[in-house]
Order: structure tokens, then C-alpha cells, then sequence
């Protein structure tokens, strides 16, 4: 065995390290939020090995904090402020999708990456303020700019869906989440123009930011993310939270959202959460059998 066979083996034993690794950090069935007439449930396909670009957290508020002890600590500092947000974060869950730019198994590295931080800073911030605020993501992207390159960047949803079933989202550059209402049997206008949508995680610095004038830029600085909010679901409607891969396919060619999904919706509307994505992706891969991107797709339905 020459020395480039040996070195060929290394490489491949390095990649099957890192995809085991990147494995751990995908949600598992038991992340899936539970919450009183809410039925959540998501996949994420990659387009090489079993993992790739794109990335879902879950955060059900319940599960992964213990909100009892936290309201009792908050309590006793005399936060009532922050005491009265845990309270209010056993009614909500968050959902991050995250998309690095390609597709290949080490750019989950990027991915994995926000992964850790994100979930770092959402403890942080909970015992801070209660909930999580878009200074968390301020932080983040200040980061990310700081440590990745001008074509290595992130596109990103975080949303809290509450059991009445608002939700409101910050958008890094990610596709706008789609509603389809059973009662009018069809997917409802959403006025994106409303809508605020914000450059990639890393590419811009936020002007926002104490160390703004440290962290140069040519390209100038991104606005203070802000919150869109959706006031959109009743009994029995579904919203889908994607990333663009379930959109845009073929170069842009193609796409799923806008030429099939609302047949498919009405064939499958009064089913599950996971039903519906299971039937998405059937349909998905049906028409499209040849993806050359990652798919990541989120089905939020109000059950009453």
C-alpha cells in the first residue's frame, strides 16, 4: 500500500468521523415540540450521505429546560419580569431551519457550528430575559462574520409557534413560511411586503452592533433584525416552514411550491403533521427524481 492509499484512507476515515458526529446534533423524534393543539413534525433530506447543507432544531421550551426551576430562580431575584416570560414559554416552541450555502457533507461543519452556539445562547438568554430575543442572533451572525467567508454563509428561519397559533419568525435570507387554509381550501396570500427579510447569517456586520466599527466592511452593515408575525391559523390550516431546496430545484427550474403544493395540500389537508410530510416528500421526489439540493421541510398544523 503506497503512501496515497494510505493518506486516500485517512481522508475517508475523517469524513465518516464527521458525518457521525453531524449525525448526533439532528433532531431525533423525541425533540418533536408537543403542544396543546399543535401538531409539528419535519425531515431533512440530504442530497449526499446522511448529512449535508441543510440543518433543524427544535425547541420545545418544556422538554429541554426545566422551566419550574427557572420561574422559582427568577422569582427569587426579584425578576418578575423574566419569571413571567418562563411562564409564557410553556405555551410556544421554536423551530431553526439553517441552509449553508452547498450541499457536500463537511458543509454541515457551518451548520453545526450554529447548532452549538444557538442552543448556548438560548440557555443563556432564557435566564436572562426568559425568552430568546433577537440579540441572540445579533451575536450570532457578529460571529459568523467574523469566521467565515464571504461565500460560505447560512440562510435562516428561527419562529416560535404559540398554541393559539401565531407565530412570529426572523428571515436571514430563508424562504417565507407558506399557510394553506382548509376552509377556503387553498394556499392564502401572505403580504410579503410586509415581511422582513435580512442578508445571510455572516455576510454582513449589524450596525447595531457596540463593536460595529471594529469589524469592517465593504459591503456595509445589515439593520437590526426585527420580528414578522403571522396571525394565521385556525382549526384544521397548515403552515410549511421549508428550506429552498423544497422550492426551487434545477437550477431554479423547477419548483414544488409554487406548481404543486397547494394539489398536493388539498389531497392530504386533513391528515397528520407527519403524514403530510411523509406525502410531500413522496410527491417531492416523484417530481422531482433527480434533486441537486437539500430538502428540509416543517408541517406546523392547528388541530383546534
Amino acid at each position: 500500500m503506497n503512501r496515497f492509499q494510505n493518506s486516500e484512507q485517512d481522508v475517508n476515515r475523517e469524513l465518516l468521523n464527521f458525518q457521525q458526529i453531524a449525525r448526533k446534533i439532528n433532531p431525533r423524534p423525541g425533540e418533536i415540540p408537543f403542544l396543546n393543539g399543535i401538531d409539528i413534525y419535519g425531515d431533512t433530506i440530504p442530497l449526499k450521505g446522511e448529512v449535508g447543507g441543510d440543518h433543524l432544531i427544535y425547541i420545545d421550551f418544556n422538554k429541554r429546560f426545566d422551566l419550574d426551576a427557572r420561574i422559582v430562580e427568577a422569582q427569587a431575584k426579584n425578576k418578575s419580569r423574566v419569571a413571567r416570560k418562563l411562564e409564557e414559554a410553556r405555551h410556544k416552541a421554536g423551530i431553526l431551519l439553517a441552509d449553508a450555502s452547498g450541499h457536500s457533507i463537511t458543509d454541515a461543519l457551518l451548520t453545526a457550528m450554529l447548532h452549538q452556539a444557538f442552543l448556548v445562547g438560548a440557555g443563556y438568554e432564557l435566564s436572562l430575559f426568559g425568552e430568546i430575543t433577537v440579540e441572540l442572533f445579533e451575536a450570532l451572525n457578529s460571529r459568523f462574520y467574523q469566521s467565515s467567508s464571504i461565500d460560505k454563509y447560512i440562510t435562516m428561519l428561527y419562529g416560535e409557534i404559540h398554541e393559539s397559533g401565531q407565530f412570529r419568525f426572523i428571515s436571514a435570507a430563508h424562504p417565507l413560511p407558506v399557510v394553506f387554509s382548509v376552509e377556503f381550501n387553498r394556499l392564502v396570500n401572505i403580504n410579503q411586503d410586509r415581511m422582513v427579510i435580512f442578508p445571510p447569517i455572516g455576510t454582513l456586520p449589524s450596525d447595531s452592533s457596540v463593536d460595529a466599527h471594529r469589524l469592517k466592511s465593504s459591503y456595509g452593515y445589515k439593520p437590526k433584525y426585527s420580528i414578522n408575525t403571522i396571525n394565521i391559523m385556525g382549526a384544521g390550516d397548515i403552515m410549511l416552514l421549508f428550506t429552498d431546496g423544497f422550492q426551487d430545484q434545477d437550477g431554479g427550474r423547477l419548483n414544488f411550491v409554487k406548481d404543486c403544493l397547494e394539489k398536493c395540500l388539498r389531497e392530504v389537508k386533513y391528515q397528520t403533521a407527519r403524514d403530510i410530510v411523509e406525502y410531500l416528500k413522496q410527491q417531492f421526489f416523484t417530481r422531482i427524481p433527480k434533486a441537486d439540493d437539500d430538502v428540509t421541510l416543517v408541517v406546523v398544523k392547528k388541530i383546534w
